[in-house]
């Protein structure tokens, strides 16, 4: 019988050991996992914040489904070391677990930028629900909050705080909003909405320093302005978690490196989530963890299975506002793009070309034909007869298909 460990029981852990048991029904499966509830999704945090869900809502695997899969789940569990040779993986328990295969799926953690003050009382990150926990209770005295990124979890975490009372002034370091899915355009428009809802917005802004004050937290930017919160929300992004990997000597860059089998730099050792780097590049997105764990764990219980890629794509509601950006969005303005913008409504759209196929979209406000773009961009379509089109507000886009 084939042992299997995987550490971590995020997304790529949970897909993997799925893909495991559906394979190899008899082999051992053993879950590790830091937190004390089982696979939750973390986009949906900002909903727990604001008290629109709880928690029991937020949570994708109960503990009857491992129950169910017939996987050894140990919560509030770290794995402490790893030592290839005699395949043994060793906890913060004291335990001590043999293995065959080894699956790290460790994801990221919070990024914190270098500033004096960083860990003040008062000053958070969000990435696990016991930190929404901890910000929720520091919320219920508070009236103001400083929000130190502007990218998608801080943004809809601080919609969170809004929808509880508090008064958000965000932070952001580049001159957009939203700056890895929008570009200036869409990022404009974006913001113009959210400063109706009450938002106000520093870009182009660098934080140096957090202190307590005696009327709150006090936030100083490089250009000299202070800004006071009861609370600070530092959402700077997320950096792979390499603790095991580094340790393991695997071979590691922007993340651990893997082959298209999730295989790292070591034998029976594979890694998948936000932790891996594949082909150059890292990901750190949900659709792109979910494939990469279902492929090792169908690679790990001997199945033929590889992974290609996946198109950055995100489909979202950013504070309520549909949004979606797929594949090149061209930032910079270097290539081709048919772009149909509306003030009035507040709608902005964008495809862009490269030889005269479709490499990307950005849409704001209306995504009508989304899935039809996203086909398109995916299936390299060639868009040449319908550029005269594209740009009519009423464009139907069966006909990309």
């Amino acid at each position: 019988m084939t042992t299997y460990l995987i550490i971590g029981n995020g997304v790529a852990g949970n897909a993997a050991a799925e893909n495991i048991r559906q394979y190899d029904p008899e082999g051992k499966i053993v879950i590790f996992s830091r937190e004390n509830r089982p696979f939750y999704y973390v986009p949906a945090l900002p909903e727990y914040l604001a008290g629109e869900k709880p928690a029991d809502h937020v949570i994708i695997h109960h503990l009857e489904w491992y129950e169910q899969h017939r996987l050894d789940l140990r919560l509030n569990t770290r794995a402490a070391g790893i030592d290839p040779e005699r395949k043994v993986v060793s906890t913060d328990q004291g335990e001590s677990f043999p293995y065959d295969k080894l699956l790290l799926a460790t994801g990221g953690r919070s990024f914190v930028p270098p500033m004096q003050g960083a860990d003040t009382p008062g000053v958070f990150t969000l990435k696990t629900l016991d930190d929404a926990d901890r910000i929720k209770e520091r919320a219920d005295t508070a009236t103001t909050a400083v929000l130190i990124g502007g990218g998608l979890l801080g943004l809809e975490a601080g919609n969170g705080l809004r929808k509880l009372g508090l008064k958000i002034s965000v932070v952001e370091f580049f001159p957009r909003l939203l700056p890895r899915q929008m570009d200036v355009a869409g990022a404009a428009i974006l913001q113009r909405q959210m400063e109706d809802m009450g938002f106000t917005f520093h870009l182009g802004a660098t934080t140096e320093k957090i202190a307590a004050g005696p009327a709150g937290l006090q936030v100083y930017l490089k250009s000299g302005e202070q800004l006071t919160g009861d609370l600070v929300l530092i959402s700077a992004g997320v950096r792979p978690d390499l603790t095991l990997a580094q340790a393991l000597g695997l071979e590691v860059d922007k993340g651990v490196k893997v082959d298209d089998t999730m295989q790292t730099s070591r034998d029976d050792i594979y890694a998948a989530g936000d932790l891996i780097e594949h082909r150059g590049r890292l990901y750190g997105i949900w659709p792109a963890a979910l494939e990469q764990g279902r492929v090792a764990g169908a690679v790990m219980a001997g199945q033929a299975a590889t992974y290609e890629g996946t198109l950055p794509s995100n489909v979202l509601k950013v504070v309520g506002i549909d949004l979606v950006a797929a594949g090149d969005i061209d930032a910079d303005g270097k290539l081709e793009a048919i772009v149909r913008k509306d003030e009035a409504k507040k709608t902005y759209r964008k495809l862009v070309i490269r030889d005269n196929v479709l490499v990307g979209a950005i849409l704001v406000g209306d995504i009508r034909g989304n899935s039809e773009i996203q086909l398109a961009i995916k299936q390299q379509r060639d868009i040449s007869a319908l550029k005269g089109d594209l740009a009519q507000e009423v464009f139907d886009f069966k006909r990309l298909a």
